[in-house]
């Protein structure tokens, strides 16, 4: 998996070791697993014909999560701070959706909902790693 994001978002080879690179890429699969799951609970209609709003949030973990990897790797790449501060606030920004979004979804009626509380351990150590990779740049 690691070598299509690295050939799907063309990152030069020394990225990918970098450990905040790979818990991006460990939440985006774990978030891919745990919409798939969530999706065959939540994709059937209610009793009265509406669907599960909840859905939509599951879609968003997976789009959000997407978006780390090449945001770390703009940021590692960009030359001019102002720029590499764009990509830092985008990675905080899509972090903090991550968090928000896994609550929702645990209000949600699925059985994949216990899957939640172990995307947000992985969240809260990526904020780890990001304090600390924020330091390095």
């Amino acid at each position: 998996m690691l070598r299509e994001l690295k050939m799907l978002y063309n990152t030069p080879p020394n990225l990918s070791e970098l450990p905040i690179y790979q818990k991006a890429v460990e939440i985006f699969a774990l978030s891919q697993n745990i919409s798939t799951y969530l999706c065959e609970d939540l994709s059937g209609l209610r009793e009265d014909g509406s669907e599960d709003y909840n859905i939509y949030f599951s879609g968003d973990i997976v789009q959000q999560s997407v978006s780390l990897a090449p945001e770390i790797a703009n940021a590692e790449l960009e030359r001019f701070s102002e720029k590499k501060y764009k990509h830092i606030a985008s990675l905080k920004r899509l972090t903090n959706m991550l968090y928000k979004n896994s609550y929702r979804l645990e209000r949600s009626n699925s059985n994949g909902k216990d899957f939640l509380p172990i995307l947000r351990s992985e969240l809260r150590k990526f904020k780890k790693l990001q304090s600390s990779w924020l330091l390095t740049l």
